[in-house]
């Protein structure tokens, strides 16, 4: 079958759609095993699965890193990946000339300027351009990067496990800003996050589980994270 990828041309009121998407390393295990996911509109969506069941493999995929042997892909609007490690995703050295890179060099100096102050701004980092991105703190670069993403006009943000690697207070700010970028009227903003930890589903519009290359139904995030922490073998805080 003939993968098919599509922007623009998913359903009316989708962000994404995935049919039977089946991938396999190059070494012939198999990462995604006919992983099928209708992402709804504007809003906070979480899949949460253990290590292994192919959650990064899946926003790769949908970032165009990585292309499925069979199966659809259909996405409205431009995506842009969040790394969990963004020392990994920031390539330049100051804040400004990392949010430039990220915006349409075709476009007048002073509205490229204009446009960085803005991401800046929705993120926290009001009159930081020209700091030193290694003069930041984890949870500042993280929210650097998620500007980065917000600067290139995506529509659709692709988060792997992008508070992992922080504080727990720049775990809340992370989390806390997703939501409310989510919720705003406009430009309309869909957010697929993926992660391990149960008390991040308390926040989502919407949670599925993830495992052996497959997700299931979306459902409540409480209601996900609640069966998960009565299962055998789960610390109630967070999969393995």
């Amino acid at each position: 079958m003939t993968v098919e990828q599509q922007p623009g041309q998913a359903s009316a009121g989708l962000a994404l759609e995935l049919e039977d998407i089946h991938y396999a390393w190059p070494g012939g295990a198999a990462a995604l095993r006919g992983c099928t996911l209708r992402l709804p509109g504007a809003g906070l969506w979480m899949l949460v699965g253990r290590n292994g069941s192919g959650k990064s493999s899946l926003l790769r995929l949908i970032a165009g890193l990585l292309t499925a042997q069979s199966g659809a892909l259909r996405r409205s609007g431009r995506c842009a990946l969040v790394f969990q490690n963004p020392d990994h995703q920031l390539l330049l050295p100051s804040c400004g000339s990392e949010l430039l890179l990220a915006i349409d060099p075709q476009l007048a100096e002073a509205e490229r300027r204009h446009r960085v102050d803005a991401a800046l701004d929705l993120v926290g980092l009001t009159g930081l351009a020209e700091r030193p991105i290694h003069g930041l703190s984890g949870g500042q670069k993280q929210r650097l990067s998620i500007a980065a993403a917000l600067a290139s006009e995506a529509s659709l943000l692709l988060l792997d496990e992008p508070t992992a690697l922080l504080d727990p207070d720049s775990q809340a700010e992370v989390l806390t800003l997703i939501r409310r970028l989510t919720q705003r009227p406009e430009p309309a903003l869909s957010a697929l996050w993926i992660t391990h930890r149960l008390d991040e589903l308390r926040h989502c519009d919407g949670a599925a589980l993830m495992q052996d290359g497959r997700i299931g139904a979306w459902q409540p995030g409480c209601d996900l994270a609640g069966q998960l922490s009565a299962h055998r073998g789960c610390s109630g805080a967070a999969l393995a």
